[in-house]
């Protein structure tokens, strides 16, 4: 980032109130932060609640210093908690929400003389950029994922072009493709809004998608969380999407207990000392994420596939 001279810039980070991105969120401003940054971080009450109780059982509460600032919103979910756990209906929340709320917190922070440098925002979070838009701060657009989910919802409408989705995202057919030579082949019928088994809910992500799309082509940045060497193709397809990782929980800043800054839950280490029984490279470490969905069949498959591997594994 480049900034006009000033005594301390200060930046806003605003997640997606998911464990996937709000820890890459976490340790890129933790890294801003030891440039000289301030940062205010913003998080939902739930997920700030969680990432407090477990600060009050970890040392890791002394990573944050005084130059990083924790503050909480609603994410309008509080009468109905295990909505959280359904990808569509929190982000229909989140949309609902959280949006004149961050406006009213950026209005405070202007009352208060809090000069604000730079808004960086989830990419699945367009309007984060419209409203820092509206005041007239810069902003980058931050996706916690590969380049290659990028890419796939900016081609939304060559794939509507070539008749291979309708223009509400429905597959028109189910196909196997490529968006440019060397990504990764994708399934029509696998498309991240597709893959959501509520119609209604399928509809809205899309819909929100496009409405993203929109939003970020005002934004300063496009940063994305991987890196060039791994992703050619994508970052060739869309140049100005700029690489930045790896940032997460591979990224050791000074030891190991600050990459967990930002996880809501502690780390488990019971299983080290069975992993340190076996030669490197030799577990396959299985995981699918916080809204990761797997029916019956699916998961027995995967079960059997595994046991076919002869290898030892972790299953989270």
């Amino acid at each position: 980032f480049f900034f006009p001279a000033m005594a301390r810039p200060h930046v806003l980070v605003i997640p997606y109130p998911a464990q996937g991105h709000v820890l890459p969120l976490m340790s890129l401003s933790r890294y801003l932060a030891k440039q000289g940054i301030q940062i205010t971080f913003i998080n939902t009450v739930f997920n700030h609640n969680r990432i407090i109780n477990f600060l009050s059982k970890s040392s890791s509460h002394d990573y944050l210093g005084d130059q990083m600032k924790l503050v909480l919103i609603p994410d309008g979910l509080e009468d109905s908690p295990e909505e959280r756990n359904i990808p569509g209906k929190l982000s229909e929340s989140v949309l609902r929400f959280m949006p004149n709320k961050v406006e009213e917190l950026i209005e405070r922070m202007i009352g208060e003389s809090t000069i604000i440098s730079c808004v960086v925002a989830d990419q699945s979070l367009g309007w984060a950029i419209e409203v820092a838009a509206k005041f007239e701060i810069r902003r980058a657009a931050f996706c916690p994922a590969a380049a290659a989910s990028m890419v796939l919802g900016f081609s939304i409408q060559k794939l509507v072009d070539d008749g291979l989705i309708e223009s509400d995202g429905t597959p028109k057919v189910n196909k196997t493709i490529q968006l440019s030579p060397g990504m990764p082949e994708m399934e029509t019928n696998k498309f991240v809004w597709v893959s959501l088994k509520n119609k209604e809910s399928q509809k809205n992500i899309f819909e929100l998608v496009l409405q993203n799309n929109k939003s970020i082509e005002s934004t300063d940045w496009l940063l994305c969380n991987s890196v060039y060497e791994l992703e050619t193709a994508a970052f060739g397809l869309y140049p100005q999407i700029l690489p930045v990782g790896p940032i997460g929980w591979s990224q050791s800043l000074e030891d190991d207990e600050s990459t967990s800054l930002g996880s809501f839950l502690p780390q488990d280490r019971d299983c080290l000392d069975w992993l340190d029984r076996y030669i490197p490279g030799s577990v396959i470490y299985v995981a699918f994420g916080s809204f990761g969905f797997m029916g019956k069949i699916q998961l027995e498959e995967l079960a059997i596939g595994l046991e076919l591997t002869k290898r030892y594994r972790i299953w989270t």
